[in-house]
């Protein structure tokens, strides 16, 4: 990890809020700010922000990824309208204790994470990303660090090694042929985690799989063959944006930890 000062702490807000509603409902304010008091006491941030995703009826029209495939997250559950009643309080509290609230219209919580995330980085901030959606661990690098909350893990290198057979950085490579079933990105049929992983190893990435796909077993072949458009849309699919516009600057994340607030 850097050395830097600074401590930028990201909360994938609705990760951390819906999963607490599910095991207790609402009302959730009292354990939501707990949590925010536990990730303080755990990473001592110098600078924190909640990350939202803003609803709205034109989302999936304007989104890009509702835009490029339909299908994207279909059949989700929606949020539930006592939580949804209950979020506009658990913002203003959530800033009342320091933790500026960031969100941007028809704009995922992940790219705009992803977005800060990388920006903060590649200016020498240490980053930690708090949230159990495996998504971000393409993103873990020397001065990125993923955090589960819940299961109390980080979901670092050894992580992504173990439960994928890939590094971060062939992730999105790896998803294209495997998808993601809880996001329905389709990948290739046929090809599940096992041969993707053993794809990925041996080819490194998708552009060098194709380009050799005539080395490649006809157990695989000529099903990557059929498929090859949809395998690059679901590493498209799969790929965080970085390049959101910020509507903001790391001086208004400045995180300052008041006891009272707590107590």
């Amino acid at each position: 990890m850097s050395n830097s000062p600074i401590h930028l702490v990201i909360i994938d807000a609705m990760n951390l809020i819906r999963r607490i509603h599910s095991v207790q409902g609402s009302p959730c304010l009292t354990t939501c700010l707990n949590s925010l008091n536990q990730i303080y006491q755990h990473s001592l941030p110098s600078h924190t922000v909640a990350i939202f995703d803003e609803k709205s009826a034109q989302m999936e029209q304007n989104n890009w990824r509702f835009k490029l495939y339909p299908d994207y997250k279909a059949g989700r559950k929606p949020m539930p309208s006592q939580l949804e009643d209950e979020l506009a309080s658990i913002k203003s509290a959530f800033v009342d204790h320091g933790v500026a609230c960031w969100s941007q219209e028809d704009v995922e919580a992940d790219d705009l994470i992803a977005t800060l995330a990388c920006k903060a980085a590649v200016n020498g901030c240490q980053v930690t990303v708090i949230s159990t959606d495996k998504g971000y661990c393409q993103l873990q690098s020397t001065n990125i660090a993923i955090r589960d909350y819940f299961q109390r893990r980080w979901l670092d290198a050894r992580f992504i090694q173990t439960e994928y057979g890939v590094s971060a950085q062939a992730l999105n490579d790896y998803w294209g042929l495997a998808g993601i079933s809880s996001s329905k990105i389709p990948g290739v049929p046929g090809i599940g985690p096992k041969s993707a992983a053993e794809l990925i190893q041996r080819f490194a990435t998708l552009d060098n799989l194709y380009q050799n796909i005539d080395d490649i077993e006809s157990k695989w072949q000529n099903r990557l063959k059929k498929h090859q458009a949809q395998a690059y849309l679901s590493k498209t699919l799969a790929t965080l944006k970085t390049d959101i516009h910020l509507g903001g600057n790391l001086s208004q994340l400045r995180f300052h930890y008041c006891q009272s607030h707590w107590d």
